[in-house]
């Protein structure tokens, strides 16, 4: 409990502050409070998982203060809100880009959270990301728009190639986080209101799935096969949360995706908008395979896994249902999001 508020402490730190220590405190905290989480199962791949971590993320922080201490030793100022000088802005994106796991600087992001739980990526993929969006929310119009938009496409491209080879359910959902913070980084220059709720959709979303994986205990692709054992209701809840995620139509997914090329379009970035497009049809390959093995096929059972359902669940099934509701249902709610 220790740990975990902690945790929360450094995120609110983070994002109320207005002064550039305080948020490097926050951060720290954050990144301080969730090293004993992702070591504490005791094997050395969880180790290696904590010791990844903390190293990009300590080389982020010095990266956010020493940006920040070279534009306080230029103007005084050391306010978020206001212009950052030249060589601080460029530390402060590319430092941004690397807490948040952006392509190229997403290389610790699937190894970690392959190394550590499936709570601890679940934590990993939602709540820490809501600190260095919170910052490039606040520092937004400081930031690099041309280095922000590359990032995107690069980080949406990666996201669906790296996850197309992937068994491992952690490291899909590592990938697909790298491509839906390709789109939000996308369009952060350029509207943050889609920014913020295109943030709040992907943390409902990959929350449902999560929760869907972790009460099935499908740590890989193989292990999906057996959810409709579990329970027929939590197949179906999964097949619709991982559809929503790959940004079809009818569900919530479709949403930011719409809101973020129509907004691309308007500013004429119709190459870029393309090519992303057609990143996002690699990342809904990879979930399509896992919606396939998971609500599709009926895999060799022997009796034992038939009688699955028969057991009362470890993990209280009662926090899926808001998120999965809000992942699958969202889309007739679009005009009132937009107010």
């Amino acid at each position: 409990m220790i740990i975990l508020s902690t945790l929360a402490t450094g995120t609110i730190i983070t994002m109320t502050s207005y002064h550039w220590l305080m948020a490097w405190v926050g951060l720290e905290l954050n990144t301080l409070a969730i090293i004993p989480i992702i070591s504490t199962m005791h094997h050395p791949r969880s180790t290696e998982a904590a010791t990844k971590y903390f190293l990009t993320q300590a080389a982020a922080s010095a990266l956010i203060l020493f940006s920040s201490m070279t534009n306080a030793w230029n103007t005084g100022s050391w306010d978020i809100t206001q212009p950052l000088t030249s060589p601080s802005y460029i530390l402060l994106t590319m430092a941004l880009a690397m807490k948040l796991g952006l392509a190229p600087l997403h290389f610790w992001l699937p190894e970690v959270i392959q190394g550590s739980t499936m709570t601890t990526a679940f934590i990993i993929t939602t709540w820490q990301k809501i600190a260095p969006m919170s910052l490039i929310f606040l520092t937004m119009y400081n930031l690099s728009t041309s280095i922000f938009l590359l990032m995107g496409l690069l980080s949406s491209l990666v996201g669906g190639w790296g996850g197309l080879n992937q068994t491992q359910t952690r490291k899909i959902m590592a990938y697909s986080s790298i491509a839906h913070l390709g789109w939000m980084a996308t369009i952060s220059s350029i509207m943050t209101n889609i920014l913020i709720m295109n943030l709040l959709i992907y943390l409902i979303m990959t929350t449902s799935v999560f929760l869907s994986l972790i009460i099935s205990k499908s740590k890989t692709i193989q292990d999906t096969t057996s959810t409709w054992t579990l329970s027929p209701t939590l197949t179906i809840i999964m097949l619709l949360s991982l559809l929503s995620l790959g940004g079809l139509p009818p569900l919530t997914g479709f949403i930011p995706k719409w809101l973020i090329m129509e907004e691309l379009i308007l500013q004429n970035f119709n190459l870029l908008i393309s090519m992303m497009a057609a990143s996002s049809l690699l990342s809904l390959y990879f979930y399509l395979r896992l919606t396939y093995m998971t609500a599709l096929t009926l895999s060799p059972n022997t009796t034992q896994t038939k009688f699955k359902w028969r057991f009362y669940p470890n993990t209280p099934t009662m926090f899926i249902t808001a998120p999965a509701t809000i992942s699958i249902f969202l889309l007739p709610m679009t005009p009132l999001i937009l107010l």
